[in-house]
């Protein structure tokens, strides 16, 4: 099923910035998003990160890891989470990102799918949006985008996280005809969104929802199709750190142990041409995808 949108696929070289609220985020080489989960309920590290100060503490682990982005969520995303309302995101996420930004200038990017959370934490100190229901949950997340010069994520998905399952729980796989040509398609189509209400092209950057209404086989389509992203002209940013259908594929079943798994995968990713990677283990992503060539060799 082909996108009804009329944004055109260019072919380019892949895009070697990223512009997000006053700092350029160089991907010349691959990047680093260290997650930062300040929720109890999350998939992988839910409740480790009880205190302003262990997140903090965390952050900066992160960042010694090789992190280029630290990208900080109130409300898990995973399969069956239960909502949080704007108010208490806020209180999570906000004074982690001052005490952040009190020691360092790093990236920081808030991940919500509410406008309101995300004003907040731009107001705080953070730079970028990262939006896995990519502005179809708030109309005025674009508006907010736009007027800050915010780099903005835009993350496919088909369910909200409280009626979606786990890639490999599904009885019968997700409907597409080619999940790489639909996802790329509808990504576009959110992008050509954002910029028609005036955010500016170089700060989007399209994520195509690693584990989010995707069976293992059509997650591992989208790894293969990597180059397709990439040709858009917009920065890839991939989230498929200790995903379920890594975990299916490698007969790993302990979420903490997809480390390795999960950048190899990224590895496959990188070689294509994405440059930005939301991971869990800064340290061993960035051991393997050290060898990786610059974007100026």
């Amino acid at each position: 099923m082909q996108s009804s949108c009329d944004t055109l696929l260019s072919v380019t070289n892949e895009t070697q910035s990223w512009a997000c609220a006053g700092q350029v985020v160089s991907l010349e080489s691959p990047v680093l998003v260290g997650i930062l989960n300040v929720t109890p309920d999350s998939f992988s590290d839910g409740g480790q990160f009880a205190t302003v100060a262990d997140a903090v503490d965390h952050a900066f682990r992160l960042i010694k890891d090789g992190a280029g982005i630290i990208d900080i969520g109130g409300e898990s995303t995973r399969p069956g989470a239960a909502r949080v309302s704007a108010n208490e995101q806020i209180a999570r996420t906000c004074n982690v990102i001052r005490g952040i930004r009190e020691q360092n200038d790093v990236c920081i990017s808030i991940d919500t799918t509410l406008a309101e959370v995300a004003k907040e934490a731009l107001q705080a100190g953070a730079n970028i949006i990262n939006d896995v229901a990519a502005g179809t949950e708030d109309d005025a997340m674009f508006e907010l985008a736009a007027s800050t010069g915010a780099g903005l994520v835009l993350m496919h998905r088909r369910l909200p996280p409280e009626k979606d399952q786990y890639s490999d729980q599904y009885d019968e796989a997700p409907v597409f005809q080619d999940v790489v040509e639909e996802v790329l398609g509808w990504l576009l189509c959110r992008a050509e969104a954002a910029e028609r209400v005036g955010v500016k092209k170089e700060a989007i950057a399209l994520d195509p929802g690693f584990g989010f209404g995707k069976s293992v086989e059509q997650n591992w389509q989208l790894v293969e199709g990597s180059s397709a992203f990439v040709a858009s002209g917009y920065p890839i940013y991939a989230g498929l750190s200790r995903k379920s259908f890594i975990g299916a594929t490698a007969g790993i079943e302990h979420v903490e142990s997809r480390d390795t798994a999960s950048a190899v995968a990224a590895l496959e990713m990188a070689m294509q041409g994405v440059q930005i990677f939301r991971v869990h283990n800064v340290y061993e992503h960035a051991r393997v995808l050290q060898s990786v060539p610059s974007a100026n060799h």
